[in-house]
């Protein structure tokens, strides 16, 4: 399984610049997020964001961190995932790749997408499909 590259979007010098280009005002608050979640190589939840994030912001609200995670979302900086039952996950990656779930750590590893391949999505009879990735579960196996 050949990993993707942990190379994200937010990992240059001006996160402000980043927000501007997508339509983004850059409050204080917006920057504190975006410097989070878009230099992780984590895919983490909101609640994650917020306690990272409120480290150096204490009065940052959860509100405010899902208000500007899902306008994150909206503007294409963010992908939002549901890959385990019931836990909404966000990935600063929005170029197509797939996941692996490690079940022995819970870890979400990017998976790049030719490593996996399947077929005939586009023919899938009765379904017309948008947007697809594979998620797999299993253990991650000790570097040799």
């Amino acid at each position: 399984m050949e990993p993707l590259d942990q190379g994200a979007k937010g990992a240059g010098p001006d996160v402000v610049e980043l927000l501007r280009d997508h339509g983004i005002q850059p409050s204080a608050q917006r920057v504190a997020v975006a410097k989070y979640v878009l230099r992780t190589d984590e895919h983490p939840s909101a609640d994650q964001v917020w306690h990272s994030v409120r480290s150096g912001f204490p009065m940052l609200s959860r509100a405010t961190v899902y208000n500007t995670l899902n306008l994150f979302v909206e503007k294409g900086l963010l992908r939002e995932f549901i890959l385990a039952e019931g836990r909404l996950v966000y990935d600063p990656k929005t170029e197509p790749h797939h996941h692996f779930i490690d079940e022995a750590t819970g870890k979400i590893h990017d998976v790049a997408w030719n490593a996996v391949q399947v077929s005939d999505v586009e023919k899938l009879p009765g379904f017309a499909v948008r947007d697809y990735q594979v998620v797999m579960r299993g253990r991650k196996l000790p570097s040799a």
